[in-house]
């Protein structure tokens, strides 16, 4: 019978033994397997996953790796669950845990840092000095679901408290799963400088974290707010989600039609989205003197910048990894609230035992996919087509 030390369920929310999970083996092999449920500690909760989104990031574990660390080196083979962009229902709750009731639905941040490390006291729990170090006889307290920890390709996650976001009744699971996302654009918005109304913004690449960038960024009033890609069925939706105007680089060069688009000027603010080889040099070039960069994505390979133009213009330059600084909770009171229509980015379902199938709609934009979910709760094993 399920239980643990301090641990308190309902006969509400029965808890199995075990659970459906897929795990990582060699590059590109999962297998589905049975894993212990686990069991929560202090100031964590049991959350049964009802739906998780998969991430570029997800991909690039699984097919090479970095940026996930388990036990300290490549995640493969080491019985490793990947996924992150999940939220579900709380059933079980750890020892003092208050905060939090059981059948309350909630969707998740990926980080929790250890609390301790200077970065952590800092309130920065994405940049935790004990990333990874929760293997051997070290226990530092930190958490990456899906990155240094089991991640949500299965049926029940433990999760710190400080990592939940509490969601209406009226949300979706599938709009759920993608406040993490929504919160990583605003984080890089954030770290901008709070983005004042009235302020224009280019958000480059047109993927997940960009169109909700756009969305979060029109929400928070920018003016103009230009996005920029190679997609014009995503620069579309782009539309849709608040940008004024849209740039297809196929079509002409980005830096000069968003100077055009702002009046002869450079803009104040760009969210890189893209991870193009290019996409630093030309960010630095679209936003004004004293303007601000933020890097939101993962490049994949080393690339040259411009660094005497940063200088020569003073201008600020940013990275951020995932969702920091409780960003989570900002977003989803902004969709909650209908500011934004974050489903206009979700175009598949799948059932948990799909998963494979999944994944290569999301890795191939089979369809063009663009946010893919699946879900471990009431979806019969076929692929289901969006709303």
């Amino acid at each position: 019978m399920y239980s643990g030390p301090g641990v308190k369920t309902s006969a509400d929310f029965p808890i199995p033994d075990t659970m459906k999970a897929w795990v990582l083996g060699n590059p590109g092999e999962l297998k589905l397997s049975e894993k212990p449920v686990p069991v929560p500690k202090r100031a964590e909760v049991l959350v049964r996953i009802d739906a998780v989104a998969i991430c570029a990031t997800d991909l690039e574990i699984i097919y090479n790796g970095p940026p996930a660390s388990i036990q300290g080196g490549m995640p493969f083979n080491k019985n490793f669950t990947p996924g992150h962009e999940y939220m579900g229902t709380v059933v079980a709750l750890g020892p003092g845990v208050d905060e939090y009731k059981i059948g309350q639905r909630v969707t998740v941040e990926i980080h929790a840092g250890c609390g301790q490390c200077k970065r952590c006291r800092e309130g920065m729990y994405t940049s935790c000095h004990n990333y990874g170090l929760n293997y051997g006889d070290a226990d530092k307290g930190h958490r990456a679901n899906g990155f240094t920890t089991d991640g949500g390709f299965c049926e029940y996650q433990v999760n710190a408290i400080n990592t939940l976001v509490a969601i209406p009744a009226a949300m979706s699971d599938e709009e759920a799963t993608l406040v993490v996302t929504a919160g990583t654009a605003m984080y890089g918005l954030t770290e901008l400088g709070g983005l004042v109304a009235g302020e224009s913004v280019v958000v480059t690449g047109p993927g997940p974290i960009g169109l909700l960038g756009v969305a979060v960024a029109k929400a928070l009033g920018a003016q103009p707010v230009i996005l920029t890609g190679t997609r014009d069925n995503r620069l579309k939706i782009g539309r849709e989600l608040g940008a004024d105007h849209v740039v297809n680089v196929r079509n002409e060069d980005a830096v000069e039609a968003v100077k055009r688009l702002n009046g002869g000027k450079g803009v104040d603010y760009v969210l890189e989205c893209s991870g193009a080889a290019n996409a630093v040099n030309e960010a630095i070039r679209m936003v004004n003197r004293g303007g601000k960069v933020c890097l939101a994505a993962f490049p994949h390979e080393q690339t040259p910048v411009d660094v005497a133009h940063i200088v020569r213009n003073n201008i600020y330059l940013y990275g951020i990894r995932g969702e920091g600084k409780s960003a989570t909770h900002r977003a989803e009171a902004f969709m909650s609230q209908k500011r934004f229509d974050a489903t206009k980015i979700h175009t598949h379902t799948f059932a948990l035992d799909d998963l494979p199938i999944a994944i290569r709609y999301a890795k191939e934009r089979i369809e063009d996919a663009i946010k893919v979910v699946v879900k471990a709760q009431g979806v019969a094993a076929h692929r289901i087509a969006a709303e």
